[in-house]
């Protein structure tokens, strides 16, 4: 089969590396693709959410599969636009994507079919969000409503840190209209981790649990990030609090998106929180988070184009997994997750037996590769144990150690 993946990031890089390994696909697709993607599949020069021109391009190639990466094309309908015309696509339609789309919708979804999480309220006055941060104190957390790129989330230590976020979205409009209302939520405190589940009406699959490291610095210390490595699975959680989650937060919110008239097709992402009061959600996102993915899909022993088509059937894909660790560190440029520069010349990229290279912000620029985003690329690796994974990244790593262009964390994959 042919398949066209749509995105140009690690999260799609790691699609493409993964639809490559299956016995079903002759020929993969990239749009708009990037710098490492060109060497694993065509690319094409069409923006992610230029729905018309995929749609074109997918019925002159007679693609037979596309594949969603990135929220906004589902957020703006390229799934129900690809089915209406009669091709397969992979992915929620519109509808069902508001669940990353609107944080008050997806709040009020949860607090209607008791779905464990944080308190809150949503606001689109001013005076009122005030007076309620006044009213619950901090810590607390104040959210843009809609997508702002992964940036509208602020964990406010102190008031004023809220009333400023508040300020910033709803009378400085910093996210635009996604800043318009603003859920502001109790500070929940914990283990975060992510969950990730083949989803198709009310059927899910859960996959393995992974966590990525937010804050920029070794440590935990310096600013919060899209995320700075990721691993799985995670030995500190326990079969209960999966199976909790499963049966508690995952296939409630699918057959809630049923009853809803808005049923999930796709990949469901829960954003998750281990507390003292259980886990809590934080978020759905409706598609494979990033960097999680470059780690659970490694780990993942099916062909996945195999498990796409038996969800599309209504059947169990069986998910299978392998035995080890897997560990990523992302590579960014320096200033990140503030200013930046592009167009940085990369080091060159070895191939090594022991990790893999997940390239994000790339791209060809004549014979060189260059940095093209903040998060630049990833170096993964599978092994028995953490440990090992995480020494074969570093190892990896020390080609950027000549260049004060780049940065990146050197653990990864331990708890702090």
């Amino acid at each position: 089969m042919k398949v066209l993946v749509v995105g140009s990031g690690g999260r799609e890089h790691m699609l493409v590396k993964k639809l490559n390994q299956s016995a079903k696909v002759s020929q993969v697709f990239a749009a708009p693709g990037n710098a490492g993607i060109e060497h694993e599949a065509t690319c094409v020069a069409i923006k992610d959410d230029a729905i018309s021109d995929l749609l074109a391009f997918a019925k002159s190639e007679a693609i037979d599969w596309t594949i969603v990466g990135p929220e906004v094309p589902l957020a703006k309908g390229i799934v129900n636009q690809f089915k209406a015309a009669g091709l397969a696509i992979f992915g929620p339609t519109k509808e069902a994507a508001i669940i990353e789309g609107s944080k008050d919708f997806t709040k009020a979804l949860m607090k209607k079919y008791q779905i464990p999480s944080a308190d809150y309220q949503t606001f689109t006055d001013v005076d009122k969000a005030h007076a309620y941060i006044k009213e619950r104190g901090a810590p607390i957390v104040v959210k843009a409503d809609g997508l702002a790129a992964g940036k509208g989330v602020v964990v406010a230590m102190c008031e004023q840190e809220a009333h400023t976020a508040v300020d910033e979205m709803l009378i400085d409009h910093q996210f635009g209209a996604a800043g318009a209302r603003v859920v502001i939520e109790e500070y929940l405190a914990g283990e975060e981790f992510s969950l990730f589940a083949f989803v198709e009406g009310e059927n899910v699959y859960p996959m393995i649990p992974a966590r990525d490291h937010k804050r920029a610095f070794d440590g935990d210390q310096g600013p919060n990030t899209g995320g700075m490595g990721a691993y799985a699975p995670l030995d500190d959680l326990s079969e209960a609090k999966i199976n909790f989650t499963v049966e508690s937060v995952l296939k409630p919110v699918a057959k809630a998106m049923v009853e809803e008239g808005r049923p999930y097709s796709g990949v469901l992402y829960a954003g998750l929180i281990d507390t003292e009061d259980g886990v809590k959600v934080i978020e759905f996102n409706a598609r494979l988070g990033d960097p999680e993915t470059q780690v659970v899909l490694p780990l993942l022993e099916n062909d996945l184009m195999e498990v796409i088509i038996k969800l599309a059937a209504g059947e169990d894909p069986n998910l299978r997994w392998k035995q080890g660790y897997a560990i990523g560190t992302v590579v960014a440029a320096q200033g990140y997750p503030g200013n930046y520069q592009t167009g940085i010349a990369l080091p060159e990229l070895t191939n090594d037996a022991d990790s893999y290279v997940i390239h994000a912000g790339t791209k060809r620029d004549g014979n060189a590769i260059v940095s093209n985003g903040g998060r630049v690329l990833l170096v993964g690796s599978v092994k028995a144990t953490p440990e090992q994974a995480q020494q074969a990244v570093n190892d990896y790593l020390k080609i950027f150690n000549q260049s004060d262009a780049f940065f990146y964390r050197t653990d990864i994959g331990f708890k702090h």
